[in-house]
């Protein structure tokens, strides 16, 4: 048997080959700064689409792509199921500026190997992406533990369950009711017609037992401030 040639001294190391989905260019471009600068990683791929994300990823078969939750179109955990589907083995962690508390179990539960939030300063961030191209889960301390103890939080227990019955872009629109942004600034951001938004928050009250825009602002403003206790 053969024995490995030793690596000579200056020899580059492989680097990890990262693909980026995030459909603000400004906020992908900067990130991808970030990570080409470190030694041991690259972006490989970037894109802000999902369904042209899902082609690239397919063809380029980084080592682990990081995706946001809001992208144009759909949600990025709607994303993350489909490349699951497409590989099982592909390791992803999810970059958002979304709760961790309302979006963390979900992105888990779809595929994700993490998350960590974007105000996360830029060593947390490159933490979380070697701790899940190491084979490990990374989660934020908090959300560790509150998935470890299964605590709800202080909300209602009726409105607590009733969110688990909410689609990952309900739930989306239903936090941002909650902070106080517009039918408008939703469909902005989220890059939805405001008629789509408005069926939404018709989706919303039927499925949260609502009466009216009122009662539905009402409970996203209690949830919202549930989360972080």
């Amino acid at each position: 048997m053969s024995k490995a040639l030793p690596i000579r001294p200056g020899t580059r190391q492989p680097k990890h080959r990262l693909y980026l989905v995030e459909d603000h260019p400004v906020t992908r471009e900067g990130l991808s700064q970030l990570i080409n600068y470190q030694t041991d990683l690259e972006v490989c791929g970037q894109e802000g689409r999902a369904g042209q994300a899902a082609t690239e990823i397919a063809a380029l078969k980084p080592d682990l792509v990081i995706v946001d939750i809001s992208l144009a179109g759909t949600s990025g955990i709607e994303l993350i199921k489909d490349l699951v589907r497409r590989d099982a083995g592909l390791r992803i962690l999810v970059l958002s500026t979304h709760a961790e508390s309302l979006y963390a179990e979900r992105s888990l539960r779809a595929g994700a190997r993490g998350y960590v939030m974007k105000h996360q300063p830029t060593e947390h961030v490159m933490t979380a992406i070697r701790q899940v191209l190491s084979g490990r889960v990374y989660l934020g301390e908090r959300m560790q533990n509150r998935l470890l103890s299964k605590m709800v939080g202080s909300a209602p227990a009726a409105l607590a369950s009733d969110i688990v019955q909410l689609s990952d872009r309900e739930l989306e629109v239903f936090e941002l009711i909650g902070e106080g942004w517009s039918t408008r600034q939703i469909g902005a951001s989220l890059h939805l017609s405001v008629s789509t938004v408005e069926t939404y928050r018709a989706h919303l009250k039927q499925k949260l037992r609502l009466e009216n825009a009122t009662e539905l602002v009402q409970h996203a403003v209690e949830w919202v401030h549930s989360r972080d206790f």
